[in-house]
């Protein structure tokens, strides 16, 4: 089985960061950020586990649960990584995502 903790650690650690930041910090960007994360870390895991069938794209369900599906679609990409240069690039993306939304 994959050791996912970089992306879990790296995912938590933003998800944290959206939690405690300004709601004006939400606004001007970094929910939408995440929210853009959290549906592209959620079609990459409905492709691993289900090739071939359309992707569900994930709701937006408002600036103060993009932490929680950040999270959530992280800890389901988790599952469904088979192999390390996945995981590398999933948590690349999160990096990347946590510069975008200045948090």
């Amino acid at each position: 089985m994959l050791d996912t903790t970089p992306l879990t650690a790296a995912v938590d650690q933003f998800a944290d960061r959206l939690r405690a930041a300004p709601q004006s910090r939400l606004q001007r960007g970094a929910a939408a950020e995440a929210l853009a994360l959290a549906r592209e870390l959620s079609a990459r895991a409905q492709r691993l586990e289900e090739p071939g069938a359309a992707v569900r794209v994930m709701p937006d369900a408002g600036m103060f649960a993009a932490a929680d599906q950040v999270t959530v679609a992280a800890r389901d990409l988790g599952v469904a990584l088979s192999g390390a240069g996945d995981l590398a690039e999933a948590v690349g993306l999160v990096e990347d995502a946590v510069k975008r939304a200045g948090v």
